[in-house]
């Protein structure tokens, strides 16, 4: 990029600036859109807009050292994504240009920078038409070489107020869609590029820049062609160069750029930028701008420095960054070429699987992604269902005295007061023991759901960057728990039916009924004065079964006895799978 630089050198300011403070945040940038990152997370990027020929291919061009295609009304028909990378190896001049028709990747490859502008044009053409149309499609072009600062750029077509010619009725909103699409994204700075001899309140650019970063933290404004201000208007520029019209947090620069005549003159960039420096020493109005370093391409060159680092580094998630890696780590290393080597990488994982399974049914399972082991939930969904028996059994005892009055009032037949009614008592039995079955199915559900829970973490922490095994680990273990599921289902709704059907033995359910006669208040409970014979007898009855059914039941736990057992069976299944 010598034609950027200064006489005495090849680098530029700009160059120079990157080399030094960018490169790292250049090379992070760009490895992770060569890893296909962009897709879910938007890289930081410079979007150069202006209203049509404001100037802005050419501030682009002094930045860059390439020259692009100029002219009048629009030139700019598509989005150009300008990838500038330095290389130190050779000083061999490289570029490629890209774009896709129809899903194919066109590729060109340029030997000389003449080449560029030639080869830009007729992209344009072939992805926007002929005439004046414009297209959302990319064009790429990457330059290599060791006179190029390591940056990306975005060039996008110029505001067209009116259509003119053959362009489309509608051009001015397609162009607004268009460069909306990029300056929207909160990791685009947006180089709004307006002439220093209009009202800069009158342009559409920074309208809408404006419009999609009302403060201005992202939008820094370029004022170009200060030659052509009329006599008397400088002041007004100098204040709006110094933020005093319309007010950016990171305010405005003003450039002077190669125009046509100095084209045709064959004004190298290089003399483009002496001519620019000397143009701003020699005004009495703008001088104090480049003291001020808020003139000229070069000192734009540093404060893009600056602006761009801190940009990325404010932009690239951290938090999302260190779960990708968290998530790469997790993946481990990829599959090995070599045969054998294939077949020991798969037994070492299917080992740690197993080693993870083990972990699990010893109770011994690494705590690093939960803070809860799988046994202490189940125990606590255990802890549960004794206080729902306790609560039910305490919430019988109170309410039995009311529920057998009743019964004892309308289904009495001439059995003498205190002899109990067996088919009474059976009755009620069955309804409070219908009462709990929906809980203990409830309770199975809970403790299926967190085996299955860790379960299916622990396979896809093992097997998530391969699919074949994963779907080979997956089937057969969900298709056992399912199985194992069902069958503790259908003994609890038989244990149920089992428990429908009123027995006990008699050492036991005698013991019990004499603990709950001896409890039994002599004031107020079943032994008060209010209370007949009828229905203190049968509540003693119903009090003494119902308690040594819930004492049964309490003892559930040896479920997870056998859920322990499962996990052996599970671990020898897969040991063997």
């Amino acid at each position: 990029m010598s034609q950027c630089g200064s006489s005495k050198g090849k680098s530029s300011g700009l160059n120079q600036h990157y080399e030094e403070k960018v490169r790292p945040c250049i090379d992070l940038v760009d490895s992770l859109r060569s890893l296909g990152v962009e897709k879910d997370l938007n890289l930081p990027a410079i979007a150069v807009i202006g209203d049509q020929s404001s100037g802005k291919s050419s501030v682009l061009e002094a930045l860059s050292g390439v020259a692009l295609p100029r002219g009048t009304g629009i030139v700019t028909r598509c989005p150009l994504e300008l990838k500038l990378k330095k290389i130190t190896k050779d000083n061999n001049w490289r570029g490629v240009l890209s774009y896709k028709k129809l899903k194919e990747e066109k590729e060109k490859i340029l030997k000389d920078p003449a080449e560029i502008e030639n080869a830009v044009l007729h992209a344009q053409t072939v992805l926007a038409g002929k005439g004046e149309g414009i297209s959302h499609d990319m064009i790429t072009l990457e330059i290599q070489s060791s006179d190029v600062p390591d940056l990306t750029l975005i060039d996008l077509p110029g505001i067209a107020r009116v259509a003119t010619g053959n362009q489309p009725l509608d051009i001015e909103e397609q162009i607004k869609d268009l460069i909306e699409k990029f300056i929207k994204r909160q990791e685009t700075i947006s180089l709004v590029v307006v002439p220093a001899n209009i009202d800069i309140a009158t342009t559409e650019a920074l309208r809408m820049a404006s419009k999609v970063d009302p403060t201005g933290q992202r939008t820094l404004g370029i004022l170009t062609k200060p030659d052509l201000v009329d006599k008397g208007m400088e002041e007004m520029v100098v204040r709006t160069v110094n933020n005093q019209v319309i007010q950016l947090k990171k305010g405005y620069m003003i450039v002077k750029c190669r125009g046509q005549q100095d084209i045709n003159d064959k004004l190298n960039l290089v003399q483009a930028l002496e001519k620019e420096k000397e143009f701003f020493k020699g005004n009495s109005h703008f001088r104090a701008l480049l003291e001020d370093g808020k003139a000229t391409i070069p000192l734009l060159a540093e404060r893009l420095t600056k602006e761009l680092v801190e940009h990325i580094a404010v932009n690239i998630d951290t938090m999302k960054l260190e779960k990708t890696s968290k998530d790469l780590k997790m993946l481990g290393d990829g599959v090995p070429l070599d045969e054998n080597e294939k077949t020991n990488f798969l037994i070492m994982k299917i080992r740690q699987f197993n080693d993870a399974l083990e972990g699990v049914k010893r109770a011994e399972e690494d705590l690093r992604n939960s803070d809860t082991r799988v046994f202490s939930k189940i125990r606590w969904e255990f802890g549960r269902w004794k206080l729902a028996l306790d609560s039910k059994a305490i919430k019988t005892e109170e309410i039995l005295r009311d529920e057998v009055q009743e019964y004892v009032r309308t289904r009495r037949g001439k059995e003498l007061p205190g002899f109990v009614s067996y088919r009474t008592f059976e009755t009620i039995v069955k309804k409070h023991t219908e009462e709990l079955e929906e809980p203990a199915l409830k309770l199975l559900k809970d403790v299926k759901e967190l085996v299955h829970t860790c379960v299916d973490h622990i396979v896809n922490s093992h097997f998530s960057a391969f699919s074949h095994l994963l779907r080979a680990a997956k089937d057969p273990i969900e298709d056992f728990l399912e199985e194992q599921f069902q069958i503790a289902e259908e003994k609890i709704h038989s244990q149920f039916k089992m428990e429908k059907m009123v027995y006990s033995q008699d050492e036991l359910y005698s013991s019990q009924l004499d603990t709950v006669k001896q409890k039994s208040s002599t004031g107020f409970g079943l032994k008060a004065s209010f209370v007949s014979a009828d229905v203190r007898e049968m509540s003693y009855h119903l009090t003494s079964y119902l308690k040594v059914f819930c004492m049964y039941l309490k003892e559930l736990k040896d479920r997870l006895d056998r859920l322990k057992s499962a996990g052996k069976i599970l671990s020898k299944f897969v040991h063997s799978a």
